[in-house]
């Protein structure tokens, strides 16, 4: 097998936490499509799974050595379509809010509101 190096680019906003949701936006560009022009499903779980991490948190910014961190325990990713350019939206709502384990649903959708993603994560040990 030979030798490959592989690179991409994924960015994105996180543009609202409250106590009920989280959202986010991202922009697709050419750094997260894969080889048949589609936006890689590693990018649209990676986006959804940062948008669902921040309603654990409340908001509160990720900082390195922070005491506890909500990690995700499980991923459950559908992804139903996909895009070759645009802007997709992130939703992230409570199925269940726990003291050490909560459960997210987080939809990413395009511009048109078509689901591309439904994600539910849980995450351990909740940040808030």
């Amino acid at each position: 097998m030979a030798n490959r190096t592989l690179t991409g680019q994924v960015e994105f906003d996180v543009t609202g936490v409250s106590e009920t949701e989280a959202q986010g936006e991202m922009q697709i560009g050419p750094g997260m499509l894969n080889p048949v022009g589609t936006v890689h499903a590693g990018a649209l779980m990676w986006f959804a799974d940062v948008v669902a991490t921040n309603l654990v948190m409340g908001g509160e910014q990720v900082t390195e050595g922070m005491d506890s961190f909500p990690v995700a325990i499980t991923l459950n990713a559908q992804l139903l379509a996909n895009q070759k350019h645009g802007s997709l939206a992130a939703r992230a709502v409570w199925l269940r809010r726990g003291r050490r384990v909560s459960t997210v649903r987080t939809q990413v959708t395009d511009e048109s509101g078509k689901v591309l993603l439904d994600l539910t994560s849980t995450h351990l040990g909740t940040h808030r």
